[in-house]
């Protein structure tokens, strides 16, 4: 993985000497977050989920982040000693006395570790401007030889710098070690923070203990024969779910996207307001509600409004028109789509079943794509119905 960062950075430096420009990079950044970690080894919990090895750019950096990494894997210490101990381990070329001299630079430059976080965002944010360079001249090179048809191409620029911008760079493969640090890390944030670190709950316990928390990129389908409630259940996990996130520092910007093809946006306000009053929503369709009523609803909609749900009740929706809409928005944390079967494939096929096939396989990569869940609605078949009351659905009863 050095050797292939090494490479990158070198084909970096011959577009910067092309462009006759300075990559972007802040080696003070590099070196706070370095040091915060050798003041304060517990801040590293919080790091994995917004930097990475390869965010660095100076190669002495990436190399001491990794060997912090191997320590935080591993449950030891990570202190100057230790530290040195795991660079001189590695080898690689590095002397160690100019690696211990170094490491104890950096420990001495970081007064406090307070500011670890904004010190991170400030190396992926360079790191994020190097690769948006490196894409754009990619792009260009693309188009001035007229390598595939043009909506091909434009097709192929937008989805690279929406990766980019979501922190995603999938063009190269990765290699197996870099992952099982990755996947590491996160079963240890899991261990200290719990599963809201690594995951989002629906606010069922039940059913979170089932799910073991909605995964990041995971497909969730809720099926049901019409009038059992699946819309009321998928517009309550999208209340808790946005408030989770309002209540979270590192969530508060994301959002939780309602595709309604079924309801009118007013009709999904009202049933969010009758679950959240808790009044019965024939009286809101009614207009009989009660002064105490009214109390209720008025004190429901301010606690709904502080929430970040958009929702979208456009009938005739696609695979394509929904990633456009979700690609406009900045950090999706969760998208409900009701209902699946009332979704069109963007080409058109003339076997339904293989259409919703298609449908939902668009759905699972639109997840992937988006790191976050995605809970699609869907009807079930009449075969619970006639084969008596009490039988469980089964996958199969999904039409």
């Amino acid at each position: 993985m050095a050797k292939e960062t090494d490479r990158k950075n070198e084909s970096d430096l011959d577009l910067s000497r092309e462009l006759g420009r300075k990559m972007p990079f802040s080696a003070e950044a590099e070196q706070s977050v370095l040091g915060s970690v050798l003041i304060d080894p517990e801040c590293f919990n919080k790091l994995p989920a917004i930097v990475t090895e390869g965010d660095f750019y100076l190669e002495e950096h990436r190399r001491i982040y990794a060997a912090m990494q191997k320590l935080f894997i591993s449950s030891r210490n990570i202190d100057p000693v230790t530290l040195i101990d795991e660079l001189s381990r590695e080898g690689g070329g590095f002397d160690p006395d100019e690696s211990a001299r170094y490491v104890r630079l950096i420990a001495e430059t970081v007064p406090t570790s307070a500011n670890v976080l904004e010190y991170a965002r400030i190396v992926r944010d360079h790191s994020k401007l190097r690769r948006l360079i490196s894409e754009c001249g990619r792009i260009a090179d693309n188009a001035f030889m007229q390598a595939d048809r043009a909506d091909v191409i434009i097709g192929d620029a937008e989805q690279s710098i929406f990766e980019i911008a979501q922190g995603r760079d999938t063009r190269e493969f990765s290699h197996i070690d870099d992952v099982l640090k990755s996947t590491l890390a996160g079963i240890k944030l899991v261990q200290a923070e719990g599963l809201d670190s690594m995951s989002v709950n629906t606010g069922f316990s039940g059913v979170d203990q089932y799910l073991v928390g909605m995964g990041k990129g995971n497909l969730v389908v809720v099926g049901a024969r019409p009038g059992t409630g699946k819309t009321s259940f998928a517009l309550n996990i999208a209340t808790q779910v946005a408030r989770a996130f309002r209540n979270r520092e590192e969530d508060k910007d994301k959002c939780v996207c309602i595709f309604s093809l079924e309801m009118s946006s007013e009709e999904l306000a009202m049933r969010m307001l009758s679950s959240e009053a808790m009044v019965d929503g024939k009286l809101l369709l009614s207009g009989k509600l009660s002064q105490t009523d009214w109390k209720k609803l008025a004190e429901a909609a301010v606690l709904l409004s502080k929430n970040n749900i958009l929702i979208d009740d456009t009938s005739d929706m696609t695979p394509s028109k929904m990633k456009g809409k979700l690609r406009r928005q900045q950090n999706v944390g969760l998208v409900i789509v009701d209902y699946l079967q009332l979704m069109h494939s963007d080409r058109p096929i003339d076997n339904r079943v293989i259409e919703v096939q298609n449908i939902s396989n668009n759905l699972k990569i639109m997840a992937k794509e988006f790191n976050c869940p995605i809970i699609a609605c869907a009807q079930l078949s009449r075969g619970p119905e006639e084969k008596g009351k009490g039988r469980r659905p089964v996958l199969s009863d999904l039409r």
